[in-house]
């Protein structure tokens, strides 16, 4: 066997050893006060500047196209593909059954980064920021299956990249950090993007195409404000959580 065989052979154990071991719970996090602000703000400054949004918007709206992908797939639903544009669009093609069914998929788009940056604020403060690493490699690497354009190929490559890059090389602490800031900043991006929809149904509503609530309220009959609010209340609450957990988790 050829050494460039051993040696690919050694770090494809390595990766899959250190995949199995992120699920491993690990102690609670307590954070020095001045430690998490500044995640909170490296995660501000990812999602409110223009010029990091630019690029981590795309991210953001990977995240929400996986959130339709996966309600879809919750209800049956077969999902075709999904494209992601460099101006922040997206688009998923899925079939099944009219009615609930869609319904259910076309809501969880803008709730969907606040649900998952939650979910990784929670991960980190309760000791299973490993486990949400190493099960968000897996779901990036699937998700390759179903991208349909380069733009969505390269967020999901890059975000592999990196997220298979911690799972075999950060310690513990760094884990939690990243997964502290990378929550934090989902919330903020999720937040942006629902003003970002409002502002569609108020100033800009020759761009109501592009609204999850409007095409939801053309289907449904449901008025889209209606829409907006639901989704406000999901992020709203995923935020009041975060911070609650956030708060929890300072050290004394």
């Amino acid at each position: 066997m050829a050494p460039a065989d051993v040696d690919a052979g050694a770090v494809a154990q390595h990766w899959w050893q250190s995949l199995l071991d992120g699920f491993a719970r690990g102690s609670d996090l307590h954070v020095p006060l001045v430690v998490l602000a500044a995640i909170v703000a490296a995660a501000v400054v990812l999602s409110v500047p223009l010029a990091t949004w630019r690029w981590f918007g795309l991210y953001v709206t990977f995240v929400h196209e996986l959130g339709h992908a996966f309600a879809a797939l919750m209800t049956g639903r077969v999902v075709h593909g999904l494209r992601i544009g460099l101006n922040h669009s997206g688009q998923l093609v899925s079939s099944g059954r009219r009615g609930a069914g869609a319904v259910w998929s076309g809501f969880w788009g803008y709730p969907a980064p606040a649900v998952v940056g939650a979910a990784l604020v929670w991960a980190a403060s309760a000791g299973w920021s490993g486990a949400a690493l190493s099960s968000g490699a897996v779901v990036l690497l699937v998700s390759l299956v179903f991208l349909r354009n380069f733009t969505g190929i390269a967020v999901a490559l890059g975000s592999a990249l990196i997220a298979q890059l911690l799972v075999l090389f950060a310690d513990a602490t760094t884990v939690s950090y990243v997964g502290l800031g990378l929550g934090t900043a989902l919330l903020v991006g999720s937040v942006r993007d629902w003003f970002k929809v409002v502002s569609v149904h108020t100033r800009r509503r020759s761009e109501l195409a592009s609204s999850d609530a409007y095409l939801l309220a053309r289907s449904t009959g449901v008025p889209s404000f209606l829409w907006l609010a639901g989704f406000a209340v999901v992020i709203a609450a995923s935020v009041a959580g975060s911070i609650w957990w956030l708060l929890g988790i300072v050290a004394g």
